[in-house]
This record gives structure tokens, sequence and C-alpha cells, in this order.
């Protein structure tokens, strides 16, 4: 019966194009896992590590091509979660660890992914509700105090107000 159930939740990749930036990967496309919750709209189930303005949770439109890729073509529903990315400056007290900067961030409760070895960026995802004020107060102090850089790829009001 459980496998059954499993079976019922399909998860697809939706694909995100977008302008890549100077100075950051050459990439113009990232692919998210969603859950398909029709034909045409998904939940995305993951966080971005390149795509500004979507965040884990979001409720988003795509059309497939005739490739059969999933393409992103608008929102249909925010999350309110945000998105945010930190990288550990090499040089500073948690050098290039990942797991430093989660610890430094785990009295927040994030979930986050780390892009590579190579580039040991972690990107969270902040819930809905979460402390945005404490959270953004740590990240100011850890860029002040040359832990890492951040950015912010994807915030709600509730994010910028608080």
């Amino acid at each position: 019966m459980m496998a059954a159930m499993e079976n019922m939740v399909e998860t697809i990749k939706v694909w995100f194009r977008f302008v890549p930036r100077e100075g950051w990967f050459p990439q113009d496309t990232e692919g998210l896992w969603a859950r398909k919750l029709s034909d045409g709209t998904a939940s995305v189930q993951n966080v971005p590590f390149l795509q500004d303005g979507v965040a884990e949770g979001d409720v988003v439109r795509y059309q497939t091509d005739a490739d059969g890729l999933h393409w992103a073509v608008g929102m249909i529903s925010p999350s309110g979660n945000c998105t945010i990315r930190v990288v550990p400056i090499p040089t500073g007290p948690l050098g290039r660890s990942p797991q430093a900067v989660h610890r430094r961030l785990s009295a927040f409760g994030l979930g986050g992914e780390v892009f590579s070895e190579d580039f040991p960026m972690v990107a969270f995802t902040a819930p809905a509700g979460a402390d945005f004020a404490g959270i953004k107060a740590l990240l100011v102090r850890g860029q002040e105090e040359a832990w890492w850089h951040y950015e912010v790829g994807c915030g709600t009001d509730e994010w910028w107000n608080a």
C-alpha cells in the first residue's frame, strides 16, 4: 500500500532560464526538483543555487517542450520561504567549511544544500515564520567579521521588513 501511495507523488525537474551574472557561474539555466501538482503546475522541492526569485515550496507554472523538459513560465503562489546563499571566506575563521556555516546558523533550524566541494556555497531555505531579524543580524555580523559573503536570492516582504 505504501509503495502505491508513493507512486502517486510524481517528482519532476523544472528548469529555469536566467541571464548569467558577470563574475558568477556561466550557466543560464538551473533545474530544481519539484512535486508535480497537475499538468503544468509543480511545487519546488529544493533550494535554488543560481535562480533568483524562487524558494523551496513555491508553486510554479511550467510548460513541457518537445524534448520533454519542463520549463518554468511563471509563479502561481509563493510559499513565504526565502532563499539565502552563503559562501565562506577561505581566509576567514570558517575556512572553506560549509559545515562551519551550517553550525553558525544551526540555531535557526535552516535546511541547506552545498553547491560543491570546489565551491562550498551553502544555499539555505529560511521558512516563512522563521526569526528573519535574527537570521539577518547573524548574516550581517558574519559578513562584517569576514566569515562569509551572503546574498538573498528570494526574499519576502516579511524578510525585508524584519
